[in-house]
């Protein structure tokens, strides 16, 4: 149902396929959305590939302490295994200086080897969602690891390997079924070939659909979207062949134009296109490493009105390549972002990372290339 063009095909064309217009309600309604303003919170490998426990580590993947949890029925604490590596002693190891000033961030964050890798979030049923993801949206098993001493697993599914490839990692904790998404995480994108077919096949599969086949309004994209078994949402896109079919991930922001800011001078992504939807009350941007139709972008929206999100436990965070996990975070840091893990080597595996919050409070967490594609061997 998704046709992947390989990496080394791809075109060079810059063009920007048009997407839907249904960013905030994630449904056909045209009236406008009010959300919450107050703020909660790996089986047998199916590839030869044999990751260590190490690049689960640095992943941060997200088993979370209990009192986080929503519905949680675990009876004993479960590692907060981003919140561990946070409290490490990293920040008593020697780091290279490498002051970053507020004239050249911005040109380091351009010209840094950024790719988006993958995206975690938590889940009820872990192979309940395996099986929704490959039958229904035709990913890929890459790997899956169970850490019983720390009462978590972990599965990372997508359209190839991962060291071209931008993927989901799915983390379950032990005993806990349900999670609360929240209203500030918006869908996932994912283009396939034919829209109407994926949905009659998820439907047959049991899956979800909340926005039937059909083109976005004012364009001729034909879009749909559809629920997984935990309710996170995706946008499904019809469009030809591409290198990489999760191409979405989309995120609502308080303020815009602070975001794209940010996003742009911190991450170094590019603004590829920004279209305001008055009478929907609410403006897009999409912001990447490189055009709609050949990468993974970033979708912020702003709802008129809305400055504030309910987060939820759900959704975790995106992970970025980076040549040097330290500039990234001294540029983070002149951007307005906060760091949340200071960047630094992780305790006996040498991966480095740096992790932080945007001014929205959404996670993301930036890893050494060499380090990235070395744990992947």
């Amino acid at each position: 149902m998704v046709r992947i063009l390989p990496a080394a095909s791809a075109s060079t064309s810059s063009s920007i396929l048009y997407m839907s217009s249904l960013r905030p309600s994630l449904s056909s309604s045209s009236s406008p959305i009010r959300f919450p303003s107050s703020s909660r919170l790996g089986i047998p490998l199916c590839c030869a590939y044999n990751p260590s426990r190490r690049l689960t580590l640095f992943h941060l993947s997200s088993a979370i302490p209990q009192s986080q949890l929503f519905g949680a029925k675990a009876s004993t604490p479960l590692r907060a295994e981003g919140n561990t590596i946070e409290a490490s002693s990293a920040g008593n190891m020697a780091q290279p200086s490498t002051a970053v000033t507020e004239e050249n961030a911005l040109e380091w964050a351009k010209n840094d080897k950024r790719r988006m890798l993958h995206v975690v979030y938590r889940v009820g049923d872990l192979d309940k969602t395996i099986k929704f993801y490959t039958e229904c949206l035709g990913m890929k098993l890459l790997r899956k690891r169970d850490i019983p001493e720390e009462r978590y697993s972990n599965a990372f599914l997508g359209y190839g390997p991962e060291d071209s490839h931008f993927v989901v990692e799915l983390t379950y904790n032990y005993g806990v079924d349900k999670y609360d998404i929240g209203a500030g995480f918006g869908h996932f994108g994912i283009a396939v070939d034919d829209v109407v077919k994926t949905v009659e096949l998820v439907k047959a599969k049991g899956g979800k659909v909340t926005r039937e086949p059909g083109p976005v309004k004012g364009g001729s994209t034909v879009i749909a979207f559809i629920e997984d078994p935990d309710g996170y949402k995706f946008e499904l896109l019809e469009r030809g062949p591409t290198p990489e079919p999760l191409c979405q991930v989309m995120l609502r922001v308080g303020d815009l134009d602070r975001a794209i800011n940010f996003y742009k001078k911190a991450f170094g992504m590019e603004l590829l296109r920004k279209r305001d939807n008055p009478e929907y009350k609410y403006t897009i941007a999409m912001m990447g490493y490189g055009p709609e139709d050949k990468n993974t972008v970033l979708e912020l929206t702003y709802n008129y009105g809305v400055t504030e999100y309910d987060k939820g436990n759900g959704y975790a965070q995106i992970a970025i390549g980076t040549d040097d996990v330290y500039k990234t975070a001294e540029a983070i840091k002149l951007s307005g972002g906060r760091i949340t893990r200071e960047p630094g080597p992780l305790p006996g595996i040498n991966t480095k990372i740096t992790a932080c919050l945007d001014p929205d409070g959404w996670k993301s967490v930036f890893v050494d290339n060499v380090d990235f594609l070395r744990e992947l061997e």
